[in-house]
């Protein structure tokens, strides 16, 4: 049976990598501008289908406008607790112990002080919110009205472009050997493997 999580690490493994959008503020604001391209692209895309102004329409009306925008900021809310906690579903799956729950000012997180992931089960760890909730959400906007499908789209563009830090640290695993662990307290990822 495959171990996936490990509370001690073998003796002489040493720090690989580290990654902290919280400090390193250069990378976060590389990442944050990559999210941004991709939520504008999602909206600009997504306006040829459907026009954004049915959502905020005069021939909709002021509550209804209104009706949306406030069920729009109750379900981003709600999105991304249910995000982290699909971070946690996923962690708790692998094995994970005690975990830690925040918000930086920043980001939102979930992670583990005292669990170290091995490389395979770290990147479903990261990429799990994503498509959970990506094809959660795909289905909704399937059924909704379409005077409600912008609400759902939103939803969708701050799924995709809220997973930008998880794709980062994702594709910046793969520059790792196989036989690395991962320690994500939540907001600041350490990679632990062997020298050289």
């Amino acid at each position: 049976m495959a171990v996936h999580v490990t509370r001690s690490l073998p003796e002489g493994m040493v720090v690989r990598d580290e990654i902290n959008l919280q400090k390193d503020r250069r990378t976060a604001l590389v990442v944050n501008a990559a999210a941004l391209v991709v939520m504008i692209a999602m909206g600009f895309g997504m306006n040829f289908v459907i026009p954004v102004s049915e959502m905020f329409g005069v021939e909709e009306g002021l509550t209804s406008s209104l009706v949306h925008a406030l069920a729009l900021l109750a379900s981003y809310i709600a999105y991304i607790v249910l995000h982290e906690l699909t971070h946690a579903a996923v962690m708790r799956l692998f094995g994970a112990g005690k975990l830690c729950f925040g918000f930086t000012g920043l980001y939102a997180y979930a992670g583990s002080r005292e669990d170290y992931f091995d490389k395979s089960s770290y990147r479903l760890i990261a990429l799990a919110p994503l498509v959970v909730w990506g094809l959660i959400l795909g289905l909704i906007q399937s059924l909704v009205d379409r005077s409600w499908v912008w609400v759902v789209w939103f939803l969708q563009m701050g799924n995709v472009s809220g997973a930008a830090g998880d794709v980062y640290v994702t594709l910046r695993l793969m520059r790792q050997p196989r036989d690395v662990w991962i320690q994500d307290t939540g907001f600041a990822m350490t990679v632990w493997g062997w020298p050289g």
